[in-house]
């Protein structure tokens, strides 16, 4: 998408939304970001930072925000279950608030609005891989019910937009996605064993690591978010973006200890609760409607995400 007026991003500083922001300006759109900084960072964006065409603000999309913008795509919300879990109830002002903060701008601004959804919306999933027309099984009171429905609930507001005001959205679920400025402390899977395996610790795994993930290079998981922002009415969503390669934690464990070079070390915790045993992507509608589908294999995916946190800690 090119619009005249500049394209809204909130979460912009955070780890995907910083790609996101560094695609748009690369193709010379005029990119506005905003981001409270809570998980984000300016140092995300500092490449960004002397383009004429960037323009950061900080800003919590609780609170309404007004400017003249001809997209919005909207990033913002902690997506690790140590930072969303940290704040249960402002992770839920996030997903709800700042949902109809900038649903209301979009239809005052008469623009398209994309929403970042997730693979939590499924919960724990009975059905396997998950396809969008699987409703869910999430534990609504639940530790991580705050961003599991939170994003749900925005979902819901996404569509009765849709519906009662003829708004033009956009849904993505997105799934595992890892690369670059994630941040090391995260508590995600592929952030700790790297870290872990180049700090020489032991790779934590919850259970007997059996429970299958499915991770998506950012570069690609990008190219989705373009892909169906891009995409003509009337296909708003929800599409499942993310790699359909499963892969066990232990089968994880052993590629990142191989790819660092590290003797292998394990240590295994109980699982948390509510921890889905699979998550698998069907990708179908995104190849039919958006012709897209990962390109970047694992092991090249985890060489540049380990080269990124060497650096960090050198």
């Amino acid at each position: 998408m090119n619009t005249t007026k500049p394209i809204l991003v909130t979460g912009g500083a955070g780890f995907i939304g910083s790609h996101l922001c560094k695609s748009l300006v690369t193709k010379g759109q005029d990119v506005l970001c905003l981001d409270n900084f809570y998980t984000g960072s300016v140092e995300n964006v500092a490449e960004l930072q002397g383009h004429d065409n960037f323009r950061l603000v900080e800003h919590d999309v609780t609170k309404t925000f007004e400017t003249s913008v001809g997209a919005i795509y909207n990033l913002a919300c902690p997506a690790s279950p140590i930072h969303y879990q940290r704040d249960p109830v402002q992770t839920v002002r996030t997903s709800v608030l700042g949902a109809i903060n900038m649903l209301d701008l979009a239809l005052q601004m008469g623009c398209r609005i994309f929403q970042a959804s997730t693979s939590e919306v499924y919960g724990s999933p009975e059905v396997h891989p998950q396809t969008e027309s699987y409703n869910g099984n999430v534990n609504p009171i639940g530790p991580r019910a705050c961003y599991d429905e939170g994003k749900r609930c925005a979902e819901t507001l996404f569509f009765d937009y849709a519906r009662q005001f003829e708004l033009s959205v956009r849904v993505a679920r997105i799934f595992n996605t890892y690369g670059p400025r994630m941040q090391p402390n995260d508590g995600r899977v592929v952030s700790n064993f790297v870290m872990q395996a180049l700090q020489g610790a032991p790779i934590t795994i919850y259970g007997k690591g059996m429970q299958t993930r499915s991770f998506c290079y950012v570069d690609d998981m990008v190219a989705g978010l373009e892909a169906i922002m891009n995409l003509a009415d009337p296909v708003t969503g929800p599409i499942n973006l993310g790699n359909p390669h499963e892969i066990t934690m232990l089968e994880l464990a052993e590629t990142v200890f191989r790819l660092t070079g590290t003797k292998e070390n394990i240590t295994y915790l109980p699982l948390p609760p509510d921890d889905p045993p699979q998550r698998q992507p069907d990708i179908s509608l995104a190849k039919k409607c958006l012709n897209w589908e990962p390109t970047i294999s694992l092991e090249d995916g985890l060489t540049e995400t380990i080269a990124y946190f060497r650096q960090l800690l050198a």
